[in-house]
């Protein structure tokens, strides 16, 4: 049970519900909004490489950016023997990552991500060196250099005072790399194409498929699963591509979303989806105080009595208050808009909508999935 804390909630109901409405029909999305085809996709490229240029805020002395400067001096030809100790406080050792899109070719360029994996304080003003970027199969697919753009900074004062803004250690550089290899897609090997949809889903993957052979006609396509759609395709690459451009363009009307209730712990946030039902069912909320008082009293004999002796006695008050929280019932079939709407007629507080929803999913009259994130 959450904390029984001030939550803001939010009803979500969704385009879909909104245009249901006020307009009284479903828009329809393209397949190119809902589906990928199958082996056209991003490749992710990695990289290990050294900043030069910084005014001081390197990483200093650390092993392995001396080891890294001292391999990049030897292979253009400049060799420091070893004892020499090497200052490396305006270079600094750094991480590119980057991500290669599908049918990028040799020559195009690549905006790339730069992050410091050392001490340094930051990268404004340096410039980063040739670095080759790699796949996952340790093939170099690009190669990296520039100067670095950083959008946060810092500043230190002599009394140890320091001020950062943003995160000064990482940094793009636009256009930094360049495509040396391009990847292989199974785009044309086979007859078929396959449609991948987003989200998957059963209802959406049957529109799909009923719109694609109301289109280019009967067993054109057919559902694999609730997420894919396989698609016959011509062999020729060029009407290959046209064909894909009339695919991605159709217009489908997805399926609603299942009906869902989300609580966000840590902000404090209720999202509602439009299908939410309950079931019949009697809620009470509220809170019962119990006061207990303890006194003292003082019992004495008689003036003139020659027997009996003072003595003391306790006494308890007990005291029963409870808030002046009604009843209510939710009838069958109402959504849970009626349900936040009686809420908020009864007095309760918005908080209190989440121990009702709970406490609904545990007898079994919330229809609807309850996460808690």
């Amino acid at each position: 049970m959450l904390r029984k804390t001030e939550f803001k909630f939010v009803l979500i109901s969704g385009l879909l519900m909104f245009l249901a409405m006020y307009s009284g029909f479903v828009a329809a999305d393209r397949i190119k909004d809902i589906a990928k085809v199958q082996g056209v996709r991003n490749n992710q490229l990695v990289g290990y490489g050294l900043v030069v240029g910084l005014n001081g805020t390197g990483d200093g002395n650390a092993p392995h950016t001396v080891q890294s400067l001292r391999g990049m001096l030897s292979r253009l030809g400049v060799n420091i023997p070893q004892d020499v100790s090497l200052q490396s406080k305006n270079v600094a050792a750094v991480a590119i990552h980057t991500d290669l899109p599908a049918f990028a070719k040799p020559g195009q360029t690549l905006d790339i991500t730069i992050s410091s994996i050392g001490n340094a304080r930051s990268l404004r003003g340096g410039s980063l060196l040739i670095s080759p970027l790699k796949g996952v199969d340790g093939q170099i697919y690009a190669l990296a250099q520039g100067s670095i753009i950083v959008s946060g900074f810092g500043a230190e004062g002599n009394d140890g005072s320091s001020v950062t803004v943003n995160v000064p250690s990482v940094g793009r550089i636009p256009n930094g790399a360049i495509v040396e290899k391009a990847v292989d897609t199974p785009f044309g090997q086979k007859r078929e194409i396959v449609l991948n949809l987003r989200t998957p889903d059963f209802t959406t993957s049957n529109h799909v498929t009923k719109v694609i052979n109301e289109t280019l006609g009967p067993g054109t396509a057919y559902s694999i699963d609730a997420g894919s759609i396989n698609v016959q395709a011509p062999q020729d690459l060029a009407q290959r591509v046209s064909y894909i451009s009339l695919l991605e363009n159709l217009e489908v009307e997805p399926a609603e979303p299942s009906a869902k209730v989300i609580i966000n712990a840590r902000t404090g946030t209720v999202v509602i989806g439009r299908h939410v039902r309950v079931l019949p069912a009697a809620v009470s909320h509220g809170s019962l105080t119990v006061t207990i008082t303890e006194s003292v009293n003082v019992s004495q004999p008689g003036a003139f009595s020659r027997v009996g002796r003072t003595v003391t006695t306790p006494q308890s008050d007990l005291n029963i208050a409870q808030d002046n929280y009604r009843m209510f019932k939710i009838k069958e079939g109402v959504t849970l808009d009626d349900v936040v709407r009686g809420v908020n007629e009864v007095g309760l507080a918005p908080g209190d909508l989440v121990a009702i929803l709970e406490a609904l999913k545990e007898a079994g009259s919330l229809r609807a999935e309850l996460i808690v994130i």
